[in-house]
């Protein structure tokens, strides 16, 4: 009887306590009871299905040589969609909740899915230094087999789950990209069925035009097929330099000169506060002093930007080297740092040790399990966007971020932006410097609403020729979005593709004021 009254004391008191705080901020700052009961146990299940569903698929279903059969049958359910009249529009068949995107689509449920089952890896050429790959094969597949050979791609965007279509179609960036710019600029080739069921291939030589106006695209000019993407030789360990800097003007300064330094084959920045920030600087080598080695992918290391910030508080400069998978997944277990909001406790020594291996919770499981209330309230109380603005503005940058939405840590990640004709290119003819400020986190300033804060932010990065990435929650509306990107060269091949009876607009599949 004694344990049942505790019980049900601790109950009371619950309930009082959630009487007291209120319903929404305990779903939205005590998320981790549920996640860390619930998700991170179904994360693990989830990782080891799916893992012994594709060792399934591979073993059985696997076979490059029957790409082109796969093709052909993109190609039918086309031509039937066509035959059948084309009421509405095409979308691929993979299930929102799966995509990294925080977004929630709703045109699954209205689109006709056209269902895509390509995973493979159909070719590496080592003599021309590509890898051919087929749509859903994801960094973490293209990379295992890539680094057990000796090569890897020159830009490697941070999630295993990121899917190849999701990057040409989208876009991704890391440290390298200061070097070899966004993911669309390592890729050589793409093969797209397009709204009338014919196959075309596209190069900067060979269907020019298409090949330029694919990224970013979101799948509003064709199903994506194939890409061929450039991969450069690896090398096992990253030497890490760590530079603690203050001062606003002296980080924006440094970390120019860092990305500019093209020795340098990894640069980015955690920036902690206003006035405080740390550089890191890597190149990749094949041999590592013994005492300075640090492998921070280990479930019981230190989330990486607090090992960072550890430089910052002890006011020391510092070199360790990393093996080269772990440098690349140096912020999958703490999502960048989201999950210090979710799991305030994660990076805690004790937790780290016993329940380390399993985290980070699948951000697909975090997406289908939220319920439209808790996506309503984070959307209010947190923001995750990534704005990309040319160097020269990046102090602007970062003060108008400080003002409007106050969120610490700031990602820093350089990449370069050839002159082009797609939807983003330099406002110029020459290639420029740009970088990708990201902000994930709760807002700290009193006055924020995410529309009005958000629309601010994508104000000034129109002003200064910058772009925001499209996973994100995008407010503008139709004018301001094709103000701030390129779309001449998109709808001409929109008209003449007969793609708009087939697709939507990039703008209607993307944008809330579009979907609301």
């Amino acid at each position: 009887m004694g344990p049942l009254l505790y019980l049900g004391g601790l109950v009371v008191m619950f309930l009082l306590w959630i009487r007291v705080k209120g319903l929404d901020y305990v779903i939205v700052h005590q998320r981790w009871i549920f996640v860390c009961l619930f998700l991170l146990p179904l994360s693990v299940i989830f990782d080891v299905y799916y893992y012994v569903r594709a060792w399934l698929i591979f073993k059985m279903c696997s076979a490059p040589k029957l790409h082109d059969q796969r093709v052909r049958d993109i190609q039918r359910q086309v031509r039937e969609w066509r035959k059948d009249g084309g009421k509405t529009y095409m979308c691929t068949g993979r299930p929102g909740w799966l995509t990294v995107s925080l977004r929630v689509g709703k045109y699954k449920k209205t689109h006709k899915n056209i269902m895509i089952n390509m995973m493979d890896i159909l070719e590496v050429d080592t003599n021309k230094q590509v890898v051919r790959v087929e749509p859903l094969a994801n960094m973490g597949q293209v990379t295992a087999l890539l680094n057990s050979i000796g090569w890897t791609l020159p830009v490697l965007p941070e999630l295993d789950d990121l899917t190849v279509g999701g990057l040409v179609m989208g876009t991704g960036i890391e440290s390298s990209s200061h070097i070899y710019g966004l993911f669309q600029h390592i890729c050589v080739a793409y093969e797209l069925v397009l709204a009338d069921g014919s196959l075309v291939r596209c190069t900067e030589e060979e269907n020019s035009d298409l090949f330029h106006a694919v990224p970013w695209s979101c799948g509003t000019l064709g199903f994506l097929v194939a890409a061929e993407i450039k991969i450069v030789p690896a090398k096992p360990w990253v030497k890490l330099h760590y530079e603690p800097v203050r001062g606003l003007e002296n980080i924006c300064k440094r970390f120019t000169e860092a990305s500019e330094n093209k020795q340098n084959t990894f640069v980015e920045g955690i920036q902690y506060t206003l006035d405080t920030a740390v550089i890191m600087t890597g190149t990749m080598t094949d041999h590592a002093e013994p005492d300075k080695i640090n492998r921070i992918g280990l479930h019981f290391k230190p989330w990486f930007f607090k090992h960072v910030e550890g430089y910052l508080t002890g006011d020391h400069a510092g070199v360790e080297y990393v093996p080269l998978r772990q440098y690349y997944h140096r912020h999958t277990r703490s999502i960048f740092w989201e999950l210090q909001d979710i799991i305030p406790f994660g990076n805690n020594l004790l937790f780290r040790w016993l329940f380390g291996w399993m985290v980070p919770p699948k951000i697909s499981l975090l997406k289908l399990t939220q319920g439209e209330t808790i996506r309503r309230l984070y959307e209010q109380h947190h923001v995750v966007q990534d704005m990309l603005v040319p160097m020269k503005h990046l102090q602007a940058a970062i003060t108008r971020f400080h003002q409007d939405i106050d969120v610490y840590p700031l990602w820093l990640c350089p990449f370069l932006l050839p002159a082009g004709r797609g939807m983003v290119h330099p406002k110029g003819q020459e290639e420029e410097l740009y970088v990708d400020i990201g902000a994930y986190g709760e807002p700290k300033v009193k006055h924020f609403e995410a529309k009005a804060s958000t629309r601010q932010l994508e104000k000034f990065v129109r002003d200064v020729h910058g772009f925001q990435m499209l996973y994100a929650d995008v407010y503008m509306d139709r004018e301001e979005f094709w103000e701030m990107f390129d779309g001449q060269l998109y709808h001409r091949l929109r008209e003449e593709l007969g793609c708009k009876d087939a697709f939507p607009e990039v703008y209607d599949k993307i944008c809330k004021s579009a979907r609301h």
